[in-house]
């Protein structure tokens, strides 16, 4: 892990993968709840961390140089939300043929897996959602969808995502839910936030 200034008050850690930028994220919330780490925000990215309005940089970054990570798993935010999804994407059978499965297969893991919002982006309350083993990784469509319906259920890369509003996209949709995930009125307006464990349930 590499620690660099981003801008007067703000630090950037440069991580290795996302499971240690996961951890790193972890361990930055412990510690600013432990009262040993002052920071405005705590903003994870795919491999980065990015803290912003740290009074003294310089000192922060010697102290966290000093610190080890905890597992993700270990981080303050532990609540789980139930995402109620109904399996029917028109990409099921491509995801089944990259997984060499067949699609009452692909629905099942997906089903069992715990996911964790690893960091949000591209679109208000669009979460990138890990848990699936990196061999499991898809590829994007080659030609991204110039619309893709609010609430489809996709994946793309290593990750799981769900699209809060209709817009263009190209991750791989394999179901759909009704659940309401960015509200500007509510606090926080996004359902998913980083650090949230999320399971992806059939619906009812």
């Amino acid at each position: 892990m590499r620690i660099r200034p981003a801008g007067a008050y703000a630090l950037l850690l440069d991580c290795d993968d996302a499971e240690q930028a996961q951890a790193w994220q972890a361990e930055l919330w412990h510690r600013r709840e432990a009262g040993e780490l002052t920071a405005t925000e705590i903003v994870p990215g795919a491999v980065t961390v990015l803290l912003d309005g740290v009074p003294d940089p310089e000192a922060a970054a010697a102290r966290i140089t000093g610190w080890r990570p905890r597992t993700a798993a270990s981080g303050a935010a532990t609540t789980e939300v139930r995402v109620p999804v109904v399996y029917d994407g028109e990409d099921l059978p491509r995801v089944a043929d990259h997984w060499q499965v067949d699609v009452p297969a692909v629905v099942d893991r997906l089903r069992r897996t715990e996911f964790r919002v690893a960091f949000c982006g591209f679109a208000p309350g669009f979460a990138y959602l890990t848990g699936l083993p990196p061999e499991l990784a898809v590829p994007r469509l080659a030609t991204p969808r110039t619309r893709v319906p609010a609430g489809s259920v996709a994946l793309a890369g290593p990750y799981a995502g769900i699209y809060p509003a209709a817009s263009p996209g190209g991750w791989l949709l394999v179901g759909r839910t009704d659940l309401p995930l960015f509200d500007v009125h509510a606090d926080p307006p996004a359902r998913l936030t980083p650090g949230t464990r999320v399971r992806l349930a059939d619906a009812l």
